[in-house]
């Protein structure tokens, strides 16, 4: 993983002085809340419905052990002993004291971390798939490149102040596992006619109010001109962005009101342009990033105890199938831990946790984690012959949840409990939902099946993406939810479509449980997935499910 650069760390350091000194003034009165916004945005810090809110970059969402366990002594010594790991990669601390802020930005930066552009309408945290190195289906790692963006794009002068928020994703693989088509940019790895590697570029994807997957800009960019031809975007979105209502602000906005036609013709120009002057990227920085991204060196080992803890126990073998995903190198495993115990909060981890999974990483896994957006954790190298000892640690402090793309593996955002935007409760659903299928005994029944829950439109939830989404909203003072299905965050991304009038909180699990067992009613076999049966047969039979009792809907039964 990438270290930092003595410029890296007096910068981060700079910022933390700076930083420290605005707060000083708000605490003795000398800046007003309204004063302090922007300045606290710029670092992070939300106010958020109870208390202040840091949120902590964590770039393409790799870690290691020294950070993972700074996050901890953090979490225990200035918040309430967990963090929120987020569908950005980052974790966020949700009850810290404004004076005590400075403080954990100097801990943050002692361990190469910072929460500079986690906030505010500036280019967010670069996320990347969170197999990235390890997967079987990669063209190419994608940190690399997360890594070159993160660079340039961290205090830009061009683009700190653009007319919203702007977020970017890379995938080195066919098989998208980091939603490339729902973000402003996303970037696929894809290879040209002679094999030679470099990106689709999509632009004007995202979710909330207006959900849209992206466009296609460029089928194929060298990899040599990514930064100006990113440039290029940035710099026709910011000229020609709306900032007069930053509900339509947001780059996919632009492409939806001006045409795609004639947003790729100003890009290319634009492009041009940049190319005239671009004098191509530092090889020497490029070798150095790539450097930083090589892989560990693999050693094989005896797998015996793995291979009879398989065959003589139930429990093991449950989480070494669900869990677990083929890695590039033969007699390793990728190693997805849940943070989504049944009735636990989605994405939460302890400071005992985070120790813990410090430890396993350090012990067993080349000292390397990963953050995922599906608010779990990755260990992306570990040996067969470790896994026996990584299952043990893990089920000693709670993280050996055998539920990995099972529906209690629920993507949820903080909603009422705690965001100040939130119209609706998210976890308390999410937990519920985990906690009924867990005792039907009908998780491993179900199968595959991705449900994403948002406490309001701003759909930080992803539901426009799950196979099922729910979204809270109010509803004259009494919380209602609607249900949309069939999205999809892959390769083959899809927009969920709205199945009909919400349901009261009371009223949502029943409605899931005809959803699901129509499902299980009507699909060929257990091998075709609540997606797969929702494509083949269309909307009609699971909306009869869902509103038996009423008439529009009481004739689509098969």
């Amino acid at each position: 993983m990438y270290r930092y650069s003595q410029f890296d760390d007096e910068f981060v350091r700079t910022r933390v002085a700076e930083f420290r000194g605005q707060v000083e003034r708000r605490l003795d009165g000398s800046l007003s809340e309204d004063e302090f916004k922007p300045l606290r945005l710029k670092n992070g810090l939300y106010l958020q419905l109870h208390a202040y809110m840091l949120r902590v970059a964590i770039p393409y969402g790799t870690l290691n052990s020294r950070q993972m366990r700074q996050l901890a002594m953090i979490a225990e010594r200035w918040d309430k002993g967990y963090g929120h790991f987020t569908t950005r990669q980052n974790i966020q601390f949700n009850w810290p004291k404004l004076r005590d802020v400075p403080d954990i930005l100097d801990a943050l930066a002692d361990v190469s971390m910072h929460a500079i552009q986690t906030s505010g309408n500036c280019i967010r945290n670069v996320t990347a798939d969170h197999f990235a190195g390890a997967a079987c289906d990669e063209i190419e790692d994608p940190r690399p490149t997360a890594e070159l963006l993160r660079q340039w794009s961290t205090d830009h002068p061009e683009f700190q102040y653009l007319p919203r928020k702007f977020k970017i994703a890379v995938t080195g693989s066919p098989n998208d596992r980091a939603v490339t088509r729902a973000h402003d940019i996303g970037l696929r790895m894809v290879r040209d006619d002679f094999g030679k590697p470099g990106f689709e570029v999509l632009i004007g994807g995202g979710l909330g109010r207006t959900p849209m997957i992206g466009m296609v800009a460029r089928a194929f960019l060298p990899k040599d001109h990514l930064l100006p031809y990113i440039e290029a975007i940035l710099r026709v979105y910011n000229l020609a962005g709306r900032r007069d209502n930053k509900h339509k602000a947001r780059i996919k906005i632009l492409v939806h009101e001006t045409g795609r036609d004639i947003i790729r013709e100003r890009i290319e120009a634009e492009f041009k342009r940049r190319l005239a002057v671009f004098p191509g990227i530092d090889p020497q920085l490029m070798e150095d990033i790539d450097a930083s991204f090589r892989l560990p060196e693999f050693i094989d080992r005896p797998q015996d105890e793995h291979e009879g803890l398989l065959s003589s126990d139930p429990e093991y073998r449950e989480w070494a199938e669900q869990n677990l995903t083929d890695h590039r190198q033969d007699g390793y495993r990728i190693v997805t831990v849940s943070l989504k115990a049944i009735g636990a909060t989605p994405g939460d981890a302890t400071s005992d946790q985070m120790r813990a999974i410090a430890a396993i990483a350090e012990k067993y896994a080349y000292d390397e984690i990963r953050v995922s957006h599906e608010q779990n954790i990755i260990l992306p190298h570990v040996p067969l012959a470790s896994m026996p000892g990584v299952y043990a640690d893990l089920k000693a402090v709670g993280l050996a949840a055998a539920n990995i793309g099972l529906i209690s593996d629920i993507i949820a955002c903080p909603g009422m409990d705690y965001c100040s935007l939130a119209t609706a409760r998210s976890i308390p659903v999410a937990q519920d939902i985990a906690r009924e299928f867990n005792a039907l005994e009908l998780e491993k029944r179900i199968g595959h099946i991705k449900v994403k829950i948002s406490g309001c439109i701003n759909a930080c939830g992803h539901h426009h993406v799950g196979h099922i989404g729910i979204l809270g909203l109010d509803r004259a003072g009494v919380e209602n939810y609607q249900i949309t299905l069939g999205g999809d965050g892959t390769e083959t991304a899809a927009i969920g479509r709205r199945a009909g009038p919400g349901f009261a909180a009371d009223e949502l699990l029943p409605a899931l449980r005809r959803l699901i067992d129509r499902y299980l009613e009507t699909r060929l076999d257990d091998r075709e997935t609540f997606l797969a049966c929702y494509r083949r047969l269309g909307e009609a039979p699971f909306l009869a499910a869902l509103y038996p009792d009423n008439p529009r809907y009481a004739g689509e039964q098969l």
